[in-house]
C-alpha cells in the first residue's frame, strides 16, 4: 500500500540547512493500522506531511497504492490527495456555516461528482460513522466527539487508499478520545488502512504497530502486542 524508502528533507533557516528528516524508510501493507509517535522535533509531523503529498521530499521514493508519487507535478498531486488519502486534523477543520452533509460533501465537488452521488455518498458515510440524526446539524451545534465523526465521514467519502489521522484526539475529553478510537479500530476492522500521529502512548496502544521517531530517524517498530502495554519512565513523550 505505501513504500517509502530513503526519505530526506531539509529546511532553509538563514544561510544553513537544517536536516528534519534523514533518510526514512517504511513500509506498510493494505489495511495496516500504524502509529507515529516521537517528540517535538522528531519529524514525525514532516514525514506526514510527506505521505499527505502535502509537501515533497528532498530526496528519496514514496510509492502509494502503486503511484510513485515523490517526483509528481503539483496538479498531479492535488488529484491524489483528493482520490486516493483521507485527513483527519486535530481542529477538525469543518466550516463553521455549513451543515454535516455539506461538509462531507466537498471532498466530491472537488473531484466533480455528481450532486446526486455526492449526496448519496456523503449520507452514507454519516451513518457510518453514527451521525445519521446529525446530517442537518452545524458545527457548533455538535459535540468535539461528533465534529470529529464528521470529519472522519468527510475523509472517508471519497474512498480512499489510506486515512491519516493527526493528533485526531488532541481536542477532545478522554471519554470522546476513547470512542473517536473505537471507531478508528472498527474501520481498521473493515479493511481501512490508518497512520495516525499522536504523543500519546495510550492512543497509540489501539493501533497494531507503533512507529517511534527521535532526530530524524526511526528508532523503533513495534507491534502493539509487543510492548506490554506500558511505557517504561524512560520512554515518556515530550512534546
Amino acid at each position: 500500500m505505501l513504500h517509502v524508502e530513503g526519505l530526506t528533507k531539509s529546511y532553509k533557516t538563514g544561510d544553513s540547512e537544517l536536516p528534519i528528516l534523514k533518510g526514512v524508510s517504511l513500509l506498510v501493507e493494505q489495511g495496516e493500522f500504524v502509529a507515529i509517535m516521537g517528540p517535538s522535533g522528531s519529524g514525525k509531523s514532516t514525514f506526514m506531511n510527506m505521505l499527505g503529498c502535502l509537501d515533497r521530499p528532498d530526496t528519496g521514493t514514496y510509492i502509494l497504492d502503486g503511484i510513485e508519487v515523490s517526483s509528481l507535478k503539483d496538479k498531479q498531486l492535488a488529484h491524489v490527495r483528493n482520490q486516493k488519502i483521507g485527513f483527519v486534523f486535530q481542529s477538525f477543520n469543518l466550516l463553521a456555516r455549513s451543515t454535516s452533509l455539506h461538509n462531507v460533501e466537498l471532498p466530491m465537488m472537488y473531484a466533480k461528482i455528481s450532486k446526486t452521488e455526492r449526496r448519496n455518498r456523503a449520507t452514507e458515510a454519516l451513518k457510518r460513522v453514527g451521525l445519521a440524526e446529525r446530517m442537518l446539524h452545524k458545527p457548533t451545534q455538535l459535540s468535539g466527539g461528533q465534529k470529529q465523526r464528521v470529519a472522519i465521514a468527510r475523509a472517508l467519502v471519497n474512498r480512499p487508499s489510506i486515512l491519516l489521522a493527526d493528533e485526531p484526539t488532541g481536542n477532545l475529553d478522554s471519554r470522546s478520545g476513547i470512542e473517536i478510537m473505537a471507531m478508528f479500530q472498527e474501520l481498521h476492522a473493515q479493511g481501512v488502512t490508518i497512520i495516525l500521529v499522536t504523543h500519546e502512548l495510550d492512543i497509540a496502544q489501539h493501533a497494531e504497530r507503533i512507529v517511534t521517531f527521535k532526530d530524524g530517524v526511526i528508532i523503533r517498530d513495534e507491534r502493539v502486542t509487543e510492548r506490554l502495554f506500558a511505557a517504561p519512565s524512560n520512554e515518556v513523550i515530550v512534546t
